[in-house]
């Protein structure tokens, strides 16, 4: 039998799942992204209540460009909102 390992070395062998709201995915999501590790690494080192490190990468900068983008799109309307209601 094969045992599979990640980078690391580790031999992770056990499954845990949980379900979240969708604002909850969401948020994690934009989390994970803006962190530039994988989904399985950020909730592991959240978890055990280590220090998550952002490396910039094309990755993370492409995720901060998204994130960027969309508030500056929020802010838009918001501001377009304020004046309809003045």
């Amino acid at each position: 039998m094969n045992k599979n390992l990640d980078k690391q070395g580790r031999w992770r062998n056990k499954t845990v799942s949980f379900r979240m709201s969708n604002e909850e995915i969401t948020l994690l999501n934009n989390l994970v992204s803006l962190s530039g590790l994988t989904k399985q690494d950020y909730i592991i080192k959240r978890l055990l209540c280590k220090d998550v490190i952002v490396v910039g990468n094309t990755r993370v900068y492409k995720a901060l460009k998204n994130h960027i983008e969309q508030l500056c799109i929020e802010l838009k309307n918001y501001q377009l909102c304020k004046k309809l209601t003045m």
